[in-house]
Order: C-alpha cells, then sequence, then structure tokens
C-alpha cells in the first residue's frame, strides 16, 4: 500500500511538473536578439511555436512558420523531446527550459552534433 501510495504521489508531481512547464512556455515571446517575435501556444497534444514576426528573413524565416514540438518532462522547469519544421521537413532534438523571467529553447541536428541555444523574453 505504501508503494501505492509514493506511486501515486510520484505521478500527480509528475503532471504538476509538466503542467507548470507546458503552461509557462505559452505566450509571445521575443528572441534575445530582438530579431524574432513567436507565439507558444497548444496545437492538438504538442505546443506549437508560430513566427509572428522576422526582422532579418535572409535564413529563409518567414512570419507564419511553424515549429510542432513534441515535448516531456524532463526536469523542473525543462521540456525535451522533438520539434518538427514542417516548412524544411527536418526533425530536431528540442529542450525548453523555463526560467524566471524567461525560457531558453536548444535545439540540434546531427545526433546532437550540431545545437543551437536561443534565449526568448516576455514580448511587450
Amino acid at each position: 500500500m505504501q508503494g501505492t501510495i509514493a506511486f501515486l504521489c510520484a505521478v500527480f508531481l509528475g503532471s504538476v511538473a509538466q503542467a507548470d512547464a507546458f503552461s509557462d512556455s505559452r505566450g509571445i515571446w521575443m528572441r534575445d536578439d530582438g530579431n524574432a517575435k513567436v507565439s507558444i501556444a497548444p496545437c492538438g497534444q504538442q505546443l506549437c511555436a508560430t513566427n509572428l514576426w522576422i526582422g532579418d528573413t535572409s535564413k529563409g524565416e518567414q512570419a507564419g512558420d511553424k515549429l510542432i514540438m513534441t515535448l516531456r518532462p524532463a526536469s523542473q522547469g525543462t521540456l525535451a523531446g522533438k520539434a518538427y519544421d514542417p516548412k524544411r521537413d527536418r526533425t530536431y532534438s528540442m529542450t525548453l527550459t523555463v526560467r524566471k523571467g524567461g525560457l531558453t529553447t536548444r535545439g540540434c541536428i546531427g545526433a546532437g552534433l550540431i545545437c543551437k541555444n536561443v534565449r526568448w523574453t516576455p514580448a511587450k
């Protein structure tokens, strides 16, 4: 019986951590270099990051581009999993970490050999 209670508590706490990280990541975010504004919102069972505004479109990014993220809790405040870019038909390893005053995303390709971290702050 005690093992069952411990298991249920772990499941509940995991669900709360997941709910917090998912809900804390939702909103309108500005990239730290000021060159992009995205909306992170639910889309089905996943989260989607949709470009609302792009300053420098030289790398092919445009408003309306979407990244579909299938993420699960990895630790307190961190979600990890995959992100799919339908425009480029490319899947990335993705980590999204919610921190005080913003969030950080880390996307990797090539079995984690090429990665990029991006910091985001709430858009005003």
